[in-house]
């Protein structure tokens, strides 16, 4: 208090400091509440079911070839409503893909997880400025691949823990009985990065969960920076990530909006790199600072022996808006600047993320019924052609023609 006070001039008001801690009191308890009413009964979300022409979609079939491949009995069946008709979980379109590979040609053409000798891939999407659909683009990403048969892990390095609540928990209403990628990475009492990755409700995605504790280590960071023994913050993360590596073929990191330790032991742990930017001056000018920042400081590590190496570097923009002439303009620009390392897909701007989010869901969850369907449509074409773009990036990482 008293270093506020010498900051300020003068003590904080009385007044204006119980109304923010009122404040502060009525917002949590809201959020609590609307939190239990979007995860009611048990606090847990639960993947709905796919169509048949979703799940068609999803393995690499037509909806009639899928419908005979059921009467053939050469995939297991899923059960039928009253109508006769499928409705298809995450497990039962994983199934059908383990069945169609074993009888294929190619079994890799069902199966698309990394083969001997490709290593993980490991995506940190980053970015200078909140607001930049950073977290949103990220675990559309990790869903979409995880729809797509890949085995996904993602962790979630931001305190706020945005990601973490969209993937349905709340680690700070249970301080002390959820561990997260804190407890992985801390400098005392590491916990094995196992304990920390838990099961998502979401079919081959797990989740290394953030908490506010996650901002400790930003803190601690300096007080170990030079003790003899320790390993030093910009490994950590590489070291947690590697102790789960057999377990995933993919791994999606989402950064804080700041270039702190966690978002550069986060660059360092990446084999490719993924930074959103919105197309318009303020957030191109805070780019370009991110960029001038980022690359001194990790040249810093470089210094130390570090070897960085990525597999690739990709701009995505997003909440694009194509008759934006601003944007539209902006967009030639960086793309100018930037060359092929500028994805060719946007994710475009849609009320349908914004009407999923305020559910506390992605567009690979929220229900048609819910939000304009055409709307739902061309949202989602926009974000499954950015990450169909970006899977064809990592098989060529992986050596794959």
């Amino acid at each position: 208090m008293d270093d506020i006070e010498t900051i300020l001039g003068q003590p904080p008001s009385d007044n204006i400091f119980a109304d923010l801690c009122r404040d502060d009191e009525r917002l949590r308890q809201s959020l609590e509440k609307h939190m239990r009413n979007v995860f009611a009964p048990e606090l847990r979300k639960e993947m709905r079911t796919f169509s048949p022409s979703e799940a068609a979609s999803l393995i690499g079939v037509t909806v009639s070839n899928l419908r005979k491949l059921h009467h053939d009995g050469k995939i297991p069946d899923v059960e039928q409503d009253k109508r006769g008709y499928r409705n298809y979980s995450g497990a039962d379109i994983d199934t059908i893909r383990i069945a169609l590979g074993r009888s294929a040609r190619d079994p890799f053409q069902y199966l698309p997880g990394r083969r001997a000798g490709e290593h993980l891939q490991v995506l940190t999407f980053s970015t200078f400025k909140g607001g930049s659909a950073k977290t949103t683009s990220s675990i559309h990403t990790a869903q979409r691949l995880a729809l797509k048969g890949y085995k996904v892990l993602a962790i979630d390095m931001d305190p706020q823990g945005s990601l973490t609540t969209m993937m349905g928990l709340m680690t700070d209403l249970e301080m002390g009985e959820m561990p997260t990628i804190y407890d992985a990475i801390r400098y005392e009492d590491q916990l094995p990065m196992r304990e920390v990755v838990r099961k998502s409700y979401f079919h081959n995605l797990d989740i290394a969960p953030a908490g506010l504790i996650l901002s400790e280590f930003e803190t601690e960071t300096p007080r170990h920076m030079n003790k003899q023994g320790v390993v030093p913050f910009y490994l950590r993360l590489r070291s947690a990530i590697d102790q789960v590596a057999d377990d995933y073929d993919i791994v999606i990191i989402d950064c804080p909006p700041q270039l702190g330790y966690l978002t550069l032991s986060s660059l360092v742990a990446a084999t490719g790199l993924m930074i959103t930017i919105i197309p318009n001056m303020l957030d191109v000018a805070s780019l370009s600072q991110y960029l001038s920042m980022a690359t001194s400081v990790l040249q810093v590590v470089a210094n130390h022996g570090m070897q960085l190496e990525y597999d690739f570097q990709r701009y995505l923009l997003c909440r694009y808006e194509p008759s934006d002439s601003p944007q539209a303009q902006m967009s030639g620009f960086l793309r100018y600047v930037f060359g092929p390392r500028l994805m060719t897909e946007v994710f475009l701007k849609s009320t349908a993320v914004s009407d999923a989010g305020l559910r506390q869901m992605t567009l690979y969850e929220i229900s048609r019924a819910e939000v304009n369907k055409q709307t739902l449509d061309r949202a989602l074409d926009s974000i499954n052609q950015v990450v169909d773009e970006l899977e064809r990036t990592i098989h060529k990482a992986w050596g794959r023609s």
